[in-house]
């Protein structure tokens, strides 16, 4: 085989040019959409239970729920508010639809349907309660009768 000169390639070599890659030409991951903070109202009904089991299923549900805020309950129908947190609407409310019925068994909760859905931006919760129409805040925070 036939040398050229040094730093030379032999004929019919192809030549090879190594480059670094410019970062703004590197593939950028997908921008994952941030999640953002929902408040749930959540309405159920069924059947008449005792209450004294309605609310220990609701304190169970508290307690397996980190994020719930308060609920209110009579002996037929419950209502539960808390934050989602979800990268959209539709996600959120995906989820609250299914809160009781993958908690019913654990957490002790009436045979219950969901009735009711309100599922909102925190920025339209606050701007409600700041007008004085909105939910009030979630205080006393816990499980009360209504």
């Amino acid at each position: 085989m036939r040398r050229g000169r040094p730093g030379q390639l032999p004929r019919g070599t192809a030549e090879r040019t190594l480059v670094s890659v410019d970062s703004t030409t590197q593939r950028q991951p997908e921008e994952r959409t941030a999640s953002r903070l929902w408040h749930v109202t959540l309405s159920v009904s069924g059947p008449e239970a005792p209450l004294p089991e309605v609310r220990r299923g609701l304190e169970q549900l508290a307690h397996d729920h980190p994020f719930l805020l308060t609920s209110r309950y009579a002996t037929d129908h419950a209502e539960i508010r808390y934050w989602e947190e979800a990268r959209d609407l539709h996600d959120a409310a995906a989820i609250a639809l299914r809160l009781w019925g993958e908690h019913r068994s654990t957490a002790g909760l009436p045979p219950w349907e969901t009735v009711g859905l309100e599922v909102i931006d925190r920025a339209t919760y606050h701007q409600r309660v700041a007008e004085g129409y909105g939910p009030a805040p979630a205080a006393p925070v816990g499980v009360h009768p209504f």
